[in-house]
């Protein structure tokens, strides 16, 4: 029997009504190609397009946006990241600025503070908190405030309140730790000032050939089934969250790259906020538009990500006497050991260098900000403890269970890196002690206990840190571990150095812990570094075992990664079952409260700055080294003046002590066009003797710049005997004018 069709007969009408609907779904088509058209070639409105065009919920979050200045002195004081005595301040590259964001929920907050210093200590977190306190009850406090520094090592010292760290800072410095207060406290307080309805967006993407892994012999040995899962040895991926108000107008972003600020390098003496800072200056300069580095209402902010063990130095470690490449397990050379062994690139200066990167980050970030279409949406929440990392025990298995060590430095901590080595004869990846060292130790600051050797074993133990306590401990027991959510978004607040690996376990285990009956559906889960207090490094276990700088600065021990992730799953299972920290029954503890040493127990090896003085029948500002006459763009225009010491200036913060400025033919004025902050100056302060310095002021002067007469001017204090306490008079300085032209000749 033969099949029937289903099939019927269509209708002259029913064929003409879908002939029509071809013809409507063409022209449709048409019409959307020619729009797509015409949006690709305004890239600059897509992005304000595209989150404009989705609908927010009915109930938005709260946003607000702060930034300030946070830079100390600038003359004398260390600074922090090389441990390196000779290195101290002398003038300013970039000034440093703290940049945060506040979102509320509309029953929960959380503050994300990124500050451009090298790391946040004990200290500086617990002054913070406490001048919220005074400011705002308890709305902002340890549990729901994270303070993450984006790691330069051009940022000045002597925030910390640990006898080690107080050894490589001179002490404790007052005028460097209220600089980072007041000026942490303020991003925030601008962010809370600013808090307005807004939506958040969230994008990733990868930079390219901006990093590379600094360890890769330690890498090699984690799990080759592990390794196997990533392309690369350091994390590319940057992921950016954008901030706008429900117009969708752009009130800031804040992405995480994972990246060693390092490209300005130990034999820098400027202020600077390295790569990543630049990055910053570049994407507030684009949207903050005619307004002076540091003002202007939008913030965009870059804090480190698992950057541990990745270095910036995109050219790699060679032997800078002879240009071959250096000894892959240990970053030696055969002639001058490691000291001899650096990474440069990928420009011919660490300036280039740092412009490089920046630029690089800065771009992608950029692109991500211009395409963002993935609206966040959820509840806030945060979870915080405090915990004695010293004594975690962490359950591997049902039956096998490993401890945490008192802390302890190996011998290669005393070796350095590829992105700056150490003075004497320690070499990365050192297993064994050295019998000449080890009794130096031994005689000075007594051996290392039985009981500590075994618990960090495999490390050689070069300073028994957690066994020194005159005048105050060496190294903290008690540390915050902390996580906030804003929708499916989770930042992990590590409280050190964390290399590519640990950094990928951690954000494993959170997300996995996150998603557990179904919390929340496919978590972003971020990594933040250098955040609340410093622990050194993270590492993984097998990379612990190799023992490179790394490995011997995990102070906790091989063990250390994982009371890490066990501590940072049950934040994420609290989160996941909508805990808080209010310390009812049941809930997380909140843990050992950190001591807070009395000042008096702080120790300062900051002499006094001594009277300033002047070279004969000369004046405080006045000029030794004066301007040309005619500069052409892409020059760079110098100057010395007669100067004080900068700390005599006192806390300069929204202050400058150089501008750049342009005449104004129209109304016979001044414009300043540039300040101590921008990226086309450089302030060098030049310590003479008997009193005197001076001060050279540089501005390279960029291609845009236009054609016109301008001048430089320097500002500052100078120091005299008074009774009954000193005298601070204020000086200033003006070069001759300028010109400037687009060529060397002007018609």
């Amino acid at each position: 029997m033969a099949r029937k069709s289903v099939c019927c007969k269509l209708t002259s009408l029913e064929v003409t009504l879908i002939i029509l609907f071809i013809l409507m779904t063409g022209i449709a088509v048409g019409l959307m190609a020619i729009l797509g058209l015409q949006m690709n070639s305004k890239e600059n409105k897509v992005a304000e397009d595209l989150t404009s065009s989705v609908k927010p919920e009915e109930n938005p979050y709260l946003i607000g946006m702060g930034r300030a200045d946070c830079t100390g002195p600038v003359a004398d004081i260390p600074l922090m990241g090389y441990a390196n005595p000779d290195q101290t301040a002398g003038g300013i590259h970039t000034r440093l600025f703290s940049r945060a964001f506040i979102v509320d929920d509309g029953s929960k907050r959380v503050v994300f503070v990124s500050a451009d210093i090298g790391m946040v200590s004990q200290r500086l977190r617990l002054e913070v908190l406490k001048a919220l306190e005074v400011n705002y009850g308890n709305l902002y406090k340890q549990d729901n405030v994270v303070l993450s520094g984006t790691h330069t090592h051009s940022g000045p010292a002597g925030y910390f309140q640990y006898t080690l760290f107080m050894i490589t800072s001179k002490g404790y410095v007052k005028s460097s730790i209220q600089a980072l207060v007041n000026g942490i406290v303020k991003s925030i307080d601008e962010a809370h000032k600013n808090m307005r309805p807004g939506r958040i967006f969230l994008n990733k993407g990868n930079v390219l050939d901006s990093n590379l892994n600094r360890s890769p012999h330690s890498y090699m040995n984690n799990p080759e089934e592990e390794r196997k899962s990533y392309k690369t040895n350091t994390d590319e991926q940057i992921v950016s969250l954008k901030f706008t108000d429900l117009d969708g107008d752009g009130l800031g972003i804040f992405s995480w790259f994972a990246v060693h600020p390092v490209s300005m390098n130990y034999t820098n003496h400027m202020v600077s906020s390295d790569n990543l800072g630049y990055a910053s200056y570049l994407f507030e300069r684009e949207k903050n538009i005619g307004s002076l580095p540091g003002k202007g209402p939008f913030v965009a902010a870059f804090p480190t990500s698992n950057s541990g063990d990745v270095s910036p130095n995109t050219r790699g470690p060679h032997c800078m006497n002879t240009g071959e490449k250096c000894d892959f397990v240990n970053s030696s050379c055969p002639i001058g050991g490691n000291k001899m062994c650096a990474a440069f690139g990928p420009g011919n200066d660490m300036f280039e260098s740092t412009r490089i990167i920046g630029e690089s980050i800065y771009s992608k970030a950029k692109e991500l900000y211009g395409r963002t279409q993935q609206e966040v949406h959820g509840n806030v929440h945060y979870a915080h403890q405090w915990v004695n990392m010293t004594d975690v025990t962490v359950q591997l298995s049902s039956t096998h269970s490993v401890k945490t060590c008192k802390p302890a430095l190996g011998h290669s901590f005393a070796a350095g890196t590829i992105d700056g080595g150490g003075d004497l004869n320690f070499t990365q990846g050192a297993i064994e002690g050295d019998p000449f060292w080890d009794g130096i130790r031994d005689a000075l600051l007594g051996k290392p206990s039985q009981e500590i050797q075994d618990c960090q074993n495999p490390k050689p133990i070069l300073f028994s840190t957690g066994e020194m306590n005159w005048p105050l401990p060496w190294h903290p027991e008690i540390v915050d571990v902390q996580i906030i959510t804003i929708g499916p978004v989770a930042i992990v607040a590590v409280p050190g150095e964390v290399s590519t690996m640990s950094g990928r376990r951690i954000r494993q285990v959170v997300k996995q812990e996150l998603e557990t009956n179904n919390a929340f559906t496919n978590p972003e889960v971020i990594i933040t570094g250098l955040c609340n207090i410093y622990t050194h490094y993270i590492t993984t276990y097998e990379e612990y075992q190799v023992q490179r700088y790394e490995g011997a600065s995990t102070i906790y021990g091989p063990h250390t990664l994982s009371a890490y992730i066990q501590h940072f799953r049950g934040l994420a299972k609290a989160i996941a079952e909508a805990r808080t920290l209010l310390g009812k029954t049941g809930e997380l503890s909140k843990g050992p409260e950190p001591p807070f040493f009395k000042d008096s127990q702080l120790i300062s090896l900051v002499p006094a700055v001594p009277v300033d003085k002047t070279p004969t029948n000369t004046t405080f500002g006045e000029v030794l080294e004066q301007v040309n006459p005619i500069y052409k763009v892409g020059e760079v225009a110098s100057v010395t003046f007669v100067a004080g010491n900068p700390r005599n200036s006192g806390d300069m913060r929204d202050k400058t002590f150089v501008t750049v400025e342009k005449f104004l033919t129209a109304s016979s004025t001044w414009e300043v066009v540039h300040t101590d902050a921008s990226w086309e100056t450089r302030f060098h302060w030049i310590k003479g003797t008997g009193g005197q310095s001076n001060t050279t002021v540089e501005w390279h002067i960029p291609l845009s710049a236009e054609t016109g007469t301008y001048r430089i001017r320097h500002f500052g204090h100078s120091k005299k005997f008074g009774f009954p306490s000193p005298v601070f008079t204020p000086y200033e300085g003006t070069s001759d004018t300028f010109r400037v032209t687009k060529t060397l000749y002007s018609f």
